[in-house]
């Protein structure tokens, strides 16, 4: 009797050790979710917060300009002078705050160092009376301001002649050149100190490395000043005979606004650049007063212009350019802070990260 044997059946190779067993098809869903980690989900919702804040706050600041208090001088015979200021001070919406000054003199020196906005004289023994108007500290609120006395005026029959003590320059026109001087200039500030990041990390290794890259931003901030100097004064002719002055105002603005960018890439990494555009573009930008100049603008934009580079260094332009460098050195202090906070939180960020790298930390807050 034959015996036959069974052929052996080829059984396949158990999977090697340390492969990894093929992906089971996905549906779309779920490869999407998989594509996207939760970190880059959180920087597409901070993206989308900015450009949302962007929109409300340049809205919010300009969709209906006001004005509101703005300081304005009047001259009047004693026995009305007390009665003129009570009737402007009272107008509905409280658009102008008035003060009586002793003559048309002194008026126009307050006008012309940039202590008020426009000089009202009364005419006793007529009908037509006098403002006057510096369009050269914001064509907007000049005009803002003539437009209520125009409404004054005729309520009460009578008429008046506008002359502008404080003109713009010929090649600014609207008063709108220092504006946007101080943009580009804060622009590229935050733009080199960002670009510095992305090319050598955000956060520097060591507090010396940090101290070596605000160095690198020094002589940047120099060349930025001269260029944007050069650019409105000899090449447009928008801004002139003002050159050193705006030189170096452009320096300190490029500076304070790439060291402040710094320190907050040091704490906050790839978010600190969004920290940046919400301060110097979504706040600063809208409340500098460009457009539309404090006096104008609803109440928050009017309380937190002056207290950020932006509105600090446009009102700076003005009174170096039109008023005589008067009063400047407050909106310079303000640029200074932030450019001294901006280095001493990026060196002590700095210190703190390599102190705790040298002790083997985990650097918990890291986010790049």
């Amino acid at each position: 009797m034959r015996t036959t044997r069974a052929k052996p059946i080829n059984v396949p190779d158990p999977m090697p050790a340390g492969s990894v067993p093929p992906k089971q098809p996905q549906g779309f869903v779920a490869e999407l979710f998989d594509a996207i980690t939760p970190r880059t989900a959180l920087l597409v919702l901070g993206v989308l917060l900015v450009q949302l804040a962007f929109v409300l706050s340049y809205v919010g600041a300009f969709h209906h300009p006001t004005p509101h208090r703005a300081l304005v001088a009047v001259v009047a015979p004693a026995q009305i002078s007390g009665h003129v200021v009570t009737q402007l001070n009272g107008l509905h919406g409280q658009p102008l705050f008035a003060t009586a000054v002793p003559s048309e003199a002194a008026g126009l020196t307050l006008l012309r160092d940039g202590s008020t906005s426009g000089v009202f004289v009364v005419n006793p023994a007529g009908k037509t009376d006098s403002l006057f108007v510096a369009s050269g500290g914001g064509a907007a609120l000049a005009t803002a301001v003539e437009d209520v006395f125009a409404h004054v005026e005729a309520a009460v029959h009578r008429t008046m002649t506008v002359t502008d003590a404080v003109p713009s320059q010929s090649g600014d026109a609207r008063g709108l050149s220092g504006f946007y001087l101080v943009i580009g200039w804060l622009v590229g500030g935050y733009l080199v100190a960002a670009l510095l990041g992305i090319a050598k990390g955000a956060r520097p290794a060591t507090t010396r490395r940090a101290i070596h890259r605000l160095i690198v931003l020094v002589p940047y901030a120099i060349l930025s000043g001269l260029g944007g100097a050069m650019i409105v004064g000899p090449v447009l002719g928008a801004l002139t005979g003002h050159f050193m002055a705006l030189w170096w105002l452009g320096a300190l603005l490029v500076f304070c606004a790439a060291a402040v960018t710094m320190a907050f890439q040091v704490f906050l990494g790839v978010f600190g650049i969004g920290l940046t555009l919400i301060v110097f573009v979504v706040l600063g930008n809208p409340s500098a007063g460009g457009a539309y100049q404090a006096s104008l603008l609803p109440p928050f934009w009017r309380a937190i212009g002056s207290s950020i580079p932006n509105g600090a260094g446009v009102e700076a332009i003005r009174r170096i350019v039109y008023f005589g460098s008067y009063d400047v050195i407050g909106n310079l202090l303000v640029i200074a802070i932030y450019a001294i906070a901006g280095m001493a939180l990026a060196i002590t960020g700095a210190s703190i990260l390599a102190r705790r790298a040298a002790a083997g930390k985990p650097d918990d807050a890291e986010v790049v």
